[in-house]
């Protein structure tokens, strides 16, 4: 059960083009916890300049930003933090007073998890995609000093664009190359998806690998993730990376950091 709601209740909300119910349950549930006046709802929109401005007009305190609108919307809005700034992608908004400043917490959640991971900083990877949040991906691997690297995108203008920034290098598809981390960015294996059911590389690269990271959170076991821990490799989750950075965005929209126990008892509620 959701605290009373009143006039003084702040909203925030999510925008993506599949809403999911992960972000939801999460910053509700550490609302009703920690007594905060505050309530979350998940939505989607076919006319961004206008969520965007009902969020500036109505006050609504935070917004979460998901595919496909993670770099359409940075014209948007009035500040772009650093972290967000660095990569051209945003997946965090904060309304003070009017003013929308953007972040990226999905950069914060993928050092966080590598660090805690303990994954070697020599470890070579191959990176598939190449939009936002593949930008957030290969930006947070580059400042954690993975210097050996290769983006695999089929759009050639955005997957050079990429690699040639960070200094990785580019490839149209997997086809015969190798390394010991690979790392899901794109939509396959999504929940609900046209790819719902589909792996991101096969099983000739999942074999060579060590390391399998999927950021694709629905469901909690992509099918990546399955095929990566029935042949025993040592697996990183999108589901991680989704409570990581959900907890970096309840700290931006509240000011208020949970311990640690609480924001574990919050992702489970959230993934049930």
């Amino acid at each position: 059960m959701l605290p009373s709601i009143d006039k003084d209740t702040l909203l925030c909300m999510s925008l993506a083009a599949r809403p999911g119910n992960f972000g939801t349950r999460f910053h509700n549930f550490l609302y009703r916890e920690l007594g905060l006046n505050f309530v979350y709802k998940a939505f989607t929109t076919t006319d961004l300049p206008a969520a965007i401005g009902g969020i500036r007009a109505l006050g609504i305190r935070g917004c979460a930003i998901s595919m496909p609108f993670k770099e359409a919307v940075i014209p948007l809005l009035d500040e772009i933090a650093p972290s967000a700034a660095a990569i051209g992608s945003v997946n965090t908004i904060v309304n003070d007073g009017g003013r929308l400043t953007a972040y990226n917490t999905d950069y914060i959640a993928v050092q966080g998890l590598l660090a805690s991971h303990a994954v070697p900083k020599d470890t070579p990877f191959l990176l598939r995609g190449s939009g936002g949040m593949g930008k957030a991906v290969a930006a947070a691997l580059r400042d954690a000093g993975f210097a050996r690297g290769t983006v695999v995108a089929r759009n050639g203008q955005a997957g050079r664009a990429l690699a040639d920034s960070l200094g990785y290098d580019w490839r149209p598809e997997v086809g015969e190359a190798r390394a010991a981390m690979l790392v899901n960015v794109t939509p396959i294996g999504m929940a609900g998806g046209p790819e719902a059911g589909d792996l991101a590389f096969g099983a000739a690269a999942l074999e060579a690998a060590e390391i399998v990271f999927d950021v694709v959170a629905l469901p909690p076991e992509t099918p990546l993730i399955r095929a990566a821990r029935a042949r025993g490799k040592h697996v990183i989750t999108g589901a991680e990376v989704a409570a990581l950075q959900a907890l970096e965005q309840f700290v931006l929209y509240t000011g208020v950091r949970p311990e640690a126990a609480l924001v574990e008892r919050a992702a489970a509620h959230a993934r049930g």
